[in-house]
């Protein structure tokens, strides 16, 4: 009698009876239009009106799926084989895709998330927290990423709305990670074995609802629905002590116990319509990455050949070596081992007199010094001068061209300080004059000029984006212009300046969500919208993330960058994991998805 209570509770007078997955299925998805796919004992199996439609003999476990369109994507552990066997299932038919490759450790759950792209990815995972991404392609599937989870998951389950991976480690807790792999590792307790109000005997099967996640605790089930950044835990329900599997249909969840599948009453209702996705524009190229691990590609230049286009050459600091220089191909072409370079930039045609020279200055954070660098008619670049500072941290630079010549820089500190110098040049060596200070009340970075109008933009991490003459003669207190909030997240990073015909663009790196604001480089600096850079995964080419420098120029400079470039630093390189680098992006490409002029 108590069970039968028990289960009208669950169930409700209230609830439609939903179609069941089959009695001996033991794990079930569901598919549009009422159809099951089920794993029993012997086959992966489709099932439609009870009947057995389509059947894949296959001892199979751990089944996921994600459907768009005609088809559906689904995936399950091939027992015998320790590999995932990844299916098309659609038109009454399961059709096997290749296997993705074993990984090198057992196989103890794998769930699929699809990313803003609408692109496939797998997460595998193994008994000693071992993990691996794949990017799923019919063309060949794609590592992305290895990564460290705990111990002992049995189960996981990925949120696309939120790119949330959840995965239940047993007798221990429910985590939630970070499923982008564009960004650093992060991850949250969403409920621990023995805290208050959590869980009590460690999770098992776990289900996605929309908004939200579902997990068996013992003989009882948790929820949690997104509630801002976090989520919210919802009060438990009792469930059967014999729960193994849980399975959803939209907001109805499936529970498999001792007596099969029934369906759980939730009061469930439907999430807030989420925000529209920034748009993703993709990589053309990117460059081969820096020759040291960790946090060391920072800043890039661009430097504009006099007669071809496509031999350009892209300058990227290494901050833990020196500078690395790039053709539009994204091959390495120099290395000079100047020490710890922070940022770059660079002018071309300065006059000194009857002197025309293009240099590029970047910050060097062992000495607190400017090194000077000369380019050549071919792009060869060669270290020319080292010019001391009185700074104790020296980060961040810019150069300005004025319109009645020479050239000028500006070089900042992580204490706020902005020292302004004018570059001398005096019988063939360069020098440095200072010509004024000013600071943020905390630490800026990236700056640029705009010589046309005499504009510096100056940008302030933790604050926003401010403006102030670049003339010392007209100097005034920076004015703030696009402060830290819903657009420009914190950090605010490397900016550059497309110098149009008609029109002037800043392109801000919005370092806190992985995203590029475009606003009108004149007064009164609207807005155009915010971008982000994703995967090209033909080329094999990964987003960009966590972007610290960037540089864009207008010029033509041949092919897809007819238009001009767009130059960023990635923070985190995938696709496969390897040291950072620098993506290239065609500006048209900038163009169509803002919809500027």
């Amino acid at each position: 009698m108590r069970a039968l209570i028990l289960l009208a509770a669950l169930t409700g007078p209230a609830l439609a009876a939903p179609a069941l997955p089959p009695a001996q299925a033991s794990d079930a998805a569901a598919l549009p239009g009422g159809a099951w796919l089920a794993i029993d004992r012997h086959a992966l199996t489709l099932q439609d009106a009870g009947r057995t439609v389509a059947s894949l003999p296959l001892r199979a476990r751990q089944l996921d799926t994600r459907t768009g369109g005609a088809d559906t994507l689904a995936v399950v552990i091939d027992a015998n084989l320790e590999r995932v066997q990844p299916l098309l299932v659609g038109g009454g038919r399961l059709q096997p895709l290749p296997p993705v490759p074993a990984p090198g450790f057992g196989i103890e759950t794998a769930c699929l998330y699809r990313d803003a792209q609408r692109l496939d990815h797998l997460f595998m995972v193994g008994k000693d927290g071992q993990a691996e991404q794949w990017l799923l392609r019919p063309q060949g599937h794609r590592i992305v990423r290895r990564l460290a989870l705990p111990p002992h998951v049995k189960h996981c389950r990925v949120d696309d709305a939120s790119a949330t991976l959840f995965v239940a480690e047993e007798d221990y807790g429910l985590w939630a990670y970070g499923a982008d792999a564009e960004g650093p590792p992060k991850r949250q307790a969403l409920a621990l074995v023995g805290a208050p109000g959590a869980l009590k005997a460690g999770p098992g099967a776990l289900a996605l609802l929309p908004g939200g996640v579902a997990v068996v605790d013992g003989d009882g089930l948790l929820t949690w629905r997104r509630a801002g950044q976090g989520w919210q835990v919802q009060p438990r329900r009792p469930l059967d002590g014999g729960t193994k599997a849980l399975a959803a249909r939209g907001d109805t969840l499936l529970a498999r116990g001792k007596a099969g599948w029934r369906a759980l009453a939730l009061d469930w209702p439907a999430p807030a319509a989420a925000a529209a996705p920034l748009p993703v524009v993709i990589p053309h190229a990117q460059t081969e990455p820096v020759a040291r691990a960790g946090d060391a590609a920072d800043d890039p230049a661009i430097w504009r050949h006099p007669t071809d286009p496509g031999a350009a050459r892209i300058l990227g600091t290494n901050k833990k070596q020196g500078l690395l220089v790039y053709d539009l191909r994204g091959r390495q072409t120099q290395l000079l081992e100047s020490g710890r370079l922070n940022n770059v930039d660079v002018r071309q045609g300065v006059g000194f007199g009857a002197e025309r020279l293009d240099l590029a200055i970047a910050t060097q954070r062992d000495e607190n010094s400017i090194v000077v660098f000369t380019i050549d008619a071919a792009g060869q670049v060669a270290e020319a001068a080292r010019l001391p500072t009185p700074l104790a941290e020296i980060y961040g630079a810019c150069l300005y061209q004025p319109a009645g010549g020479g050239l000028q820089a500006f070089v900042n500190d992580k204490d706020g300080r902005y020292l302004h110098y004018r570059i001398d040049r005096d019988g063939g060596r360069f020098g440095a004059t200072l010509l004024r200070s000013f600071r943020t009340a905390s630490q800026p970075e990236g700056c640029v000029a705009d010589d046309a109008s005499g504009t510096l933009f100056v940008g302030e991490e933790k604050r926003g984006l401010w403006v102030t003459p670049a003339d010392a003669a007209r100097a005034a207190p920076l004015q703030m212009v696009l402060p830290v909030g819903d657009v420009l997240v914190a950090d605010v990073e490397g900016m550059g300046l497309y110098r149009g015909k008609e029109r002037s663009y800043l392109v801000v790196s919005s370092q806190g969500n992985n995203s590029y604001v475009v606003l009108d480089a004149q007064p009164p600096y609207k807005v155009h919208g915010a971008f982000r850079i994703g995967i090209d995964a033909a080329a094999g080419i990964d987003g960009a993330s966590e972007t610290d420098g960037l540089e864009v120029t207008s010029a033509d400079l041949g092919g897809p960058y007819g238009q001009g470039l767009l130059v960023v630093q990635d923070g985190y390189k995938r696709l496969p994991d390897g040291p950072q680098n620098f993506k290239y992006v065609a500006w048209t490409d900038v163009v169509a998805a803002l919809g500027l002029r």
